[in-house]
């Protein structure tokens, strides 16, 4: 075995705490500098035509983001990954693998833009999308069909925080010779590997809680499977929706302290959840952590831990919680999350904007329902300020 390898081997063994700061990074063999240089180039020289070190332009391939990618192959114990310039990217590339005719089964409560590529963008391209309760798995079953070519998985889902089994649905997916395909953002690769239980592809939203930073947008796509990565690659510089240079260093920059912030995302937001589950103002809270969560005893099997988002609904009206979510003054009104600041939306008015009311209504996604990412602030202030926004709210 080469010495190459051999560190490999070592690398795979080691905890996800110390490939999150090692994997896929070296200090420059030229100048000994710790950190990945940023290679800001467009181009490559040759030493002949098609004789190069491995690049030859930059949408094709980057030394920054080739260590990017690395790093997010080891975090989330998979064998190739590939990046992209945001989340919708990510997701378009696994679209790509799909051809007219072919058909998606995706929850009824996934992210607005998942929804919105999928019936706004791809339909017009003869794909079609049945769109259930992934927790249900005889409806999963009854929606798949001869043409079914990808389950599409959230978990836990955005915004309503369902928990479903990777496992359960990658073997309904191979029954019907179709690819599993989870979005694994809510969790992140330190509480959970989709690839461990089963699932064919991972995708990640970058912008959130790898970069972490609210400070860059990128997405990636990681698979255990050569011949497949292959497939995504061809996409990935065909269709060229690739990250620069810059937003590859960003993003490396926080996966290394990504354990210790995911820590305390955590924390915080399962000490609200409990709060927030004993207040006189919310009719409902959505964390998995919760012991009344439909799914908290999977969510305990299958994750590491329970995350840092949550939602909740107030005993109330759409305008009290439009009201609560202005006034807060720790907790920012922004769509985004995974930051370590904390933010709060409305997502029928915001994220989930795109999914028609009777559609969001179905899948049990009220217009006064409130999402949280909870930041890494100290709790009892995050506590302290959505009572002052409820007490402006019913007052």
């Amino acid at each position: 075995m080469s010495d190459d390898a051999d560190a490999e081997d070592a690398t795979d063994e080691r905890r996800i705490e110390t490939r999150a700061i090692h994997a896929g990074q070296e200090p420059d063999e030229e100048t000994g500098a710790l950190m990945t240089p940023i290679y800001a180039n467009s181009t490559y020289k040759q030493s002949a035509p098609g004789e190069h070190t491995g690049y030859e332009y930059s949408r094709t391939g980057n030394p920054t983001r080739t260590d990017l990618e690395e790093n997010l192959a080891a975090l989330e114990n998979g064998s190739h990954a590939r990046a992209f310039s945001s989340g919708m990217g990510a997701i378009n590339t696994v679209l790509n693998l799909l051809e007219a005719g072919d058909h998606v089964v995706a929850g009824d409560d996934v992210y607005g833009g998942t929804h919105r590529i999928l019936t706004q963008v791809y339909e017009q391209y003869d794909l079609e999308t049945s769109f259930v309760d992934t927790t249900d798995h005889e409806a999963v079953a009854d929606a798949m069909g001869e043409n079914t070519e990808l389950l599409w998985v959230e978990t836990p889902t955005n915004p309503l925080m369902n928990v479903n089994d990777i496992g359960a649905l990658a073997d309904i997916a191979h029954e019907h010779d179709a690819l599993c395909a989870v979005d694994n953002t809510f969790a992140t690769p330190y509480l959970q590997r989709p690839l461990e239980h089963g699932a064919d592809i991972v995708s990640q939203s970058l912008t959130k809680y790898l970069g972490g930073h609210s400070d860059t947008v990128g997405g990636a796509l990681i698979v255990d499977d050569a011949e497949l990565d292959d497939e995504i690659g061809f996409y990935q510089n065909s269709v060229g929706a690739t990250p620069g240079p810059f937003d590859s260093f960003l993003v490396l920059r926080g996966t290394k302290t990504l354990p210790v912030r995911m820590d305390r995302h955590c924390e915080n937001a399962s000490e609200l959840a409990e709060w927030l589950e004993g207040h006189d103002a919310v009719d409902r809270v959505y964390y998995p952590g919760l012991e009344s969560h439909p799914q908290h005893e999977l969510a305990a099997e299958q994750m590491d831990d329970f995350g840092g988002m949550l939602s909740f609904e107030l005993d109330g009206t759409l305008e009290e919680g439009s009201t609560v979510v202005s006034e807060t003054e720790v907790f920012t009104l922004a769509e985004s999350l995974g930051g370590v600041e904390s933010l709060i939306e409305q997502p029928a008015a915001m994220t989930h904007a795109a999914i028609p009311r009777e559609e969001r209504l179905a899948a049990g996604l009220t217009d006064g329902l409130i999402r949280v990412s909870v930041g890494v602030e100290h709790v009892d202030d995050l506590k302290a300020d959505l009572q002052q926004a409820f007490d402006e709210a019913l007052d």
